[in-house]
């Protein structure tokens, strides 16, 4: 079943990591996190392409890791912080790859973040339905939950046990 479109999919060179991206991403995501161990990351260094063969990977997938392509794993449902991982197993700071993928060098990068980010500007939605910032519903509280189903939530929690 094709991918239904979102408002938020026009917002010019971001990937929001939504439900179906996580369900794309799946394979990308659980070979990053099994280089949490050593023992993986020694096998996934011994010979890249045949440990990627443990995971549900699509060609596209397998080539973007890899090429170490992050923009592309992340564009195929890749998490940041999972793909991050990789780039720790390569002996990259999060700072140099984000200067990768954002085409800058280490210092131009940390000297944008030092200074409040990426402008909106040229960076926002296409359809310009994300100019004002979200406010919060009423009646609501972090959960997405109305009040009273928080409440009733933690009560039936402290009934159990």
């Amino acid at each position: 079943m094709p991918r239904r479109p979102q408002d938020y999919d026009d917002i010019p060179g971001t990937f929001v990591f939504d439900a179906e991206k996580s369900r794309q991403g799946y394979g990308i995501n659980m070979f990053c996190m099994s280089l949490m161990k050593e023992e993986n990351r020694r096998a996934f260094k011994a010979n890249e392409a045949e440990y990627l063969k443990r995971f549900p990977l699509t060609p596209q997938q397998t080539e973007a890791i890899l090429k170490r392509e992050y923009n592309r794993m992340l564009e195929l449902g890749g998490n940041i912080y999972f793909t991050a991982k990789l780039g720790a197993t390569d002996g990259h700071s999060f700072r140099h790859l984000a200067a990768l993928m954002t085409g800058s060098t280490q210092e131009d990068y940390a000297a944008m973040m030092l200074a409040g980010g990426r402008s909106v500007e040229g960076n926002r939605s296409k359809s310009g339905n994300f100019d004002k910032p979200a406010r919060a519903r009423p009646g609501k509280v972090g959960t997405g939950f109305p009040k009273k189903d928080v409440r009733q939530r933690k009560k039936a929690r402290t009934k159990r046990g």
